[in-house]
């Protein structure tokens, strides 16, 4: 199960693992606290939004081979410009849920489910989304509730991601990279390095499913990677990382259910 804050997540941080595990024949499950009705895009935030992205969801977790789609119901708390929550945040924003009512809700699922795998987000919420920090908070409580063996915290490689994110600034000079500099995961904490190369098609259908989010800015991050040419887009998008908690320092493994090695 992949547990996710809003829709087009999925398509930025597991979307090769999902394609991966489809392939292999597991039954992949995705969930989402909320519907983002509070993202940036051309249609004004609110239940049109809202609609809006629940189907480009429904569409992208059909290109990764997902056999079901939950969506929690949760309030988008959204992003203030400068960063932290918006003051306007609805009544039911996922931030300001009672996180044990929601790790229930959540471990219901997985129990249903009998899921063997859950994948949250690092502490820190990848790049400090509130809604990213809750769904570190529901979702760890919610594997220990269900008892759920493996929980993956998604994250990003930030290594990588700069040398990266700079190399496609020699194309698009106006992306702005400062952002991430203090983001996501150094190398030395990922436990998990996925490779989904062989799934780049299904991963790039994913974004483009997201029609929304690669407009409604000057410069949206996802419409940038989609502009991206493919030999390089499977270069640059080829590894997916995760953090599983309580491994030995320098465990390195390639799939999810990679059995750390007890040498």
């Amino acid at each position: 199960m992949f547990f996710h804050a809003h829709p087009d997540d999925e398509a930025l941080l597991t979307a090769g693992t999902m394609a991966l595990l489809a392939a292999e024949g597991h039954r992949v499950v995705l969930v989402v606290a909320t519907s983002g009705e509070r993202g940036q895009a051309d249609l004004e935030p609110g239940e049109a939004l809202a609609a809006a992205r629940i189907a480009e969801l429904y569409k992208s977790a059909a290109a990764l081979g997902c056999a079901r789609v939950v969506n929690l119901g949760y309030g988008d708390s959204g992003l203030a410009p400068g960063g932290g929550i918006a003051d306007d945040r609805p009544d039911n924003a996922f931030i300001d849920a009672d996180a044990e009512d929601a790790a229930r809700r959540l471990a219901a699922i997985l129990t249903e489910e009998d899921a063997d795998l859950l994948t949250t987000y690092d502490p820190a919420g990848g790049y400090g989304h509130p809604d990213h920090v809750q769904v570190h908070r529901v979702g760890g409580r919610a594997a220990e509730l269900a008892g759920t063996p493996i929980v993956l915290e998604a994250t990003v490689n930030r290594d990588p991601l700069l040398k990266g994110l700079r190399l496609v600034r020699r194309f698009y000079p106006q992306l702005d990279i400062r952002a991430f500099e203090q983001a996501y995961s150094p190398g030395k904490e990922i436990t998990h390095r996925v490779g989904v190369r062989r799934f780049a098609r299904q991963k790039r259908a994913s974004m483009a499913a997201h029609a929304s989010q690669a407009t409604g800015a000057d410069t949206r991050t996802l419409g940038v990677m989609l502009k991206v040419p493919h030999p390089l887009y499977r270069l640059v998008f080829g590894t997916e990382w995760y953090v599983r908690r309580g491994l030995p320092s320098g465990t390195r493994m390639s799939h999810p259910f990679d059995v750390p090695s007890k040498g």
